[in-house]
């Protein structure tokens, strides 16, 4: 009886709906992975040109530099994802997250298995998003709620992340970088399942969201295997 009142669809209207949700996350996963090549880029000139050393040294400015760039960046991905602009700046965005991450990878590159543990952590992030896009396809229930909660979580991250600058706890750092995976983790799942629901229809933001909780798993993956498993010597 309840199938009377149901909104009632052709059969080409629900075909059409499927088709349109499947180009959207094909596309996001195309370009998701083409913005690990400029990724990668930006990190190699940040090795390079110095940059990841000076941030180390400079870590007030580092910060600036960082929230002003990414911020930026962001902002005009969204402002421009109706067009083609938005798909190179997503791309130059990757690029300065490489020169970002140049900062932790002149440190980690100064452990004798510096290499070992940065591809375990490529890998470690690989199995998570594999894990969590594979769950959007049989997770049913609302995330919204969950979404609200992460949020507050991301939050108190950033408050932590910036009190750990200057009191360079390391207990504080691992509970951070645990909750960090945990949270993005979760994050990857949520905007993964929009784009399966519909709830987003526009690749390029779909791309940003989903780079972003990946980049913040790697960075943490690699922070805890830094420090449990980096103690094989330095260079």
């Amino acid at each position: 009886m309840t199938d009377r009142f149901q909104p009632q669809f052709p059969p080409y209207a629900a075909g059409s709906y499927s088709a349109a949700r499947n180009r959207v996350l094909r596309n996001t996963y195309t370009l998701l992975a083409i913005s690990l090549v400029p990724t990668v880029l930006g990190a190699w000139a940040g090795l390079r040109t110095g940059l990841g050393q000076w941030m180390l040294l400079n870590p007030g400015m580092g910060m600036l530099l960082f929230l002003g760039g990414a911020f930026g960046l962001m902002f005009a991905v969204q402002r421009n994802k109706e067009s083609g602009l938005g798909v190179g700046l997503l791309l130059g965005f990757t690029f300065f997250m490489g020169l970002m991450l140049s900062q932790m990878l002149s440190v980690v590159l100064g452990l004798g298995n510096g290499v070992q543990l940065i591809s375990l952590a490529f890998g470690g992030t690989a199995i998570v998003f594999a894990a969590m896009a594979s769950l959007a396809t049989v997770v049913k229930r609302d995330l919204s709620g969950l979404s609200k909660f992460l949020f507050v979580g991301v939050i108190m991250l950033l408050v932590a992340g910036i009190a750990n600058m200057f009191l360079h706890l390391p207990a504080l750092m691992i509970t951070f970088s645990v909750a960090a995976v945990g949270i993005f983790s979760a994050f990857m799942l949520i905007d993964i399942r929009r784009v399966l629901d519909g709830g987003e229809t526009n690749y390029i933001s779909a791309t940003l969201a989903i780079y972003l909780d990946l980049y913040n798993v790697f960075v943490n993956l690699l922070a805890l295997l830094s420090i449990f498993a980096g103690g094989n010597g330095r260079r």
